[in-house]
């Protein structure tokens, strides 16, 4: 069995699998084709894939004869009937783009589906990945915020420390809160989920409290819709802490849907000169209305990033992760001989399927949109 590596799109970094994962495929007795230049922006070379036992072949080679093709972002090149494509596709945001992948006989398994469950961990594409994004989400807006971070006491005078607000605490707004406050800010976070405010407070940060939040708790670790009541609660709580606020991190998305707008402009109009807004949100729309996805932009004096791919400037270590993510779903789906093996009743495997002969198999998926 061939497994094909793509080339990533070019505002993307990562590759899905690095030469030391394509190494153990080989040992398996797959082959591993590879597109020239695949993993160049993630620090391995052509040169590092062939010692490794890949083949570099062109994108056209790898569409029409591997098995099996990885691609993190939906592919560019067209594929043929019976492939089966693993990558991390969005699918109940990109429903159209889905079905026309199950018109044309593909199988999609798009791992960020992938059941919430302690099984899955291993495979969690979204953790993984997550944990980078709130990192740099930190790190990027320390180097926008024209101030110190952390408080100084110098014989020219005292430097206050900034003060973060973080919305959502799932897994990119935790490590957010263990950097931020790495770098001696003052942090405080907001989430709907009052079963994070001991996580939140154990890493040295201050919860904010929203009375009469909607259960979330089989939501897979996303934001749920609200009650009105909520939402007006929650838009007063966030508004004053905005307003005392430097950085603002936010990361709340609601699966198949819109970002919430958590931030509003006047919010932003309420901060100070300088200010800084990392939205990781982006790619769904964003968690401010002024949030533009791959665009640094500055609005009354604030700078608002909106990058939904954050874990990808880190791609070296965020492809590494990614690609153990990956090795392990792969052996769920073959046997210790290399062969194809999907079975059905494994949970991990029809909970991340999405279609498959020629028909979309996935629940959610076929669930009317609310």
């Amino acid at each position: 069995m061939i497994i094909g590596i793509l080339k990533e799109p070019d505002y993307e970094q990562r590759v899905s699998l690095l030469p030391d994962g394509v190494a153990q495929l080989v040992k398996k007795g797959l082959q591993v084709w590879v597109q020239q230049d695949a993993g160049m922006k993630a620090a391995a070379s052509d040169e590092d894939y062939t010692r490794a036992g890949g083949e570099i072949r062109t994108a056209d080679e790898i569409a029409s004869s591997a098995e099996i093709i990885l691609s993190i972002n939906q592919p560019a090149v067209p594929l043929k009937r019976d492939k089966i494509l693993i990558g991390v596709y969005q699918p109940l945001y990109y429903t159209e783009r889905m079905q026309a992948y199950a018109n044309d006989g593909i199988t999609v398994f798009s791992l960020d589906m992938l059941p919430r469950t302690t099984r899955a961990q291993s495979m969690d594409v979204l953790s993984s990945q997550a944990n980078i994004a709130g990192y740099k989400a930190v790190l990027t807006a320390a180097n926008l915020y024209p101030r110190y971070f952390p408080m100084f006491m110098t014989a020219a005078g005292t430097i206050a420390p900034a003060k973060v607000l973080i919305l959502g605490a799932g897994v990119a707004g935790l490590q957010a809160i263990a950097t931020a406050k790495r770098l001696g800010a003052v942090v405080e976070v907001f989430d709907t989920r009052p079963q994070v405010k001991e996580e939140v407070m154990s890493l040295g940060a201050k919860f904010v409290e929203v009375e009469g939040a909607a259960d979330s708790s089989a939501a897979g670790g996303y934001a749920v819709d609200q009650t009105e009541d909520y939402k007006n609660k929650q838009k007063q709580k966030i508004a004053d802490s905005v307003a005392k606020a430097d950085i603002v991190i936010t990361t709340a998305q609601i699966p198949g849907k819109k970002a919430p707008e958590l931030i509003t402009e006047e919010m932003i109009r309420a901060m100070r000169q300088g200010s800084v807004i990392i939205d990781i949100a982006a790619g769904t729309g964003g968690n401010t209305p002024l949030t533009k996805n791959n665009e640094t932009i500055v609005a009354h004096g604030v700078t608002i990033v909106g990058n939904s791919n954050l874990a990808g400037t880190m791609a070296s270590d965020a492809s590494k992760l990614y690609g153990k993510n990956v090795m392990n779903f792969l052996a769920l789906i073959t046997g210790k001989e290399g062969q194809l093996h999907l079975n059905w009743e494994d949970d991990l495997v029809k909970g991340s399927c999405i279609c498959f002969n020629g028909t979309i198999i996935h629940e959610r998926m076929k669930q009317p949109a609310a």
